[in-house]
């Protein structure tokens, strides 16, 4: 059964962040990383979001409370605002998003500006600063 994919690229889930969040493939941008990773909690796959978020930072997340935090959450939007670098042949790049999300009944938009780098040649989140 085909479904379209969350992250508001209009291609069907498996054409799109599934071969992502399966481990089949690798994004190729900073940004294909940063509409998974929006996708991922969504989707819940909190191995994915832990897999792809930077070494040095994954020792501070805490699984439990992810996943609990991804099973009250429903994607509405996401809207990239900006790039700059990120890209196939980068190292590093900065995201910026706007992503209108519903937790426990309550509509909310996330701004944020998120950098992203390569680390083994696949690309992590690194951190993120809120943004206007």
């Amino acid at each position: 059964m085909s479904r379209r994919c969350p992250c508001g690229l209009k291609l069907d889930f498996s054409a799109c962040c599934g071969p992502y969040l399966s481990g089949a493939a690798d994004p190729p941008t900073a940004a294909a990383l940063m509409r998974s990773r929006y996708t991922a909690y969504l989707e819940g796959a909190v191995d994915y979001l832990i897999a792809t978020t930077a070494p040095k930072s994954r020792a501070s997340l805490d699984r439990e409370a992810l996943q609990t935090y991804c099973a009250t959450l429903r994607g509405i939007s996401l809207k990239i605002t900006e790039t700059t670098q990120g890209g196939p042949r980068d190292d590093t790049g900065f995201v910026t998003f706007e992503a209108t999300l519903k937790s426990s009944n309550k509509k909310f938009v996330q701004r944020e500006r998120s950098r992203f780098a390569r680390e083994h040649g696949r690309w992590v989140y690194i951190d993120g600063e809120l943004a206007r």
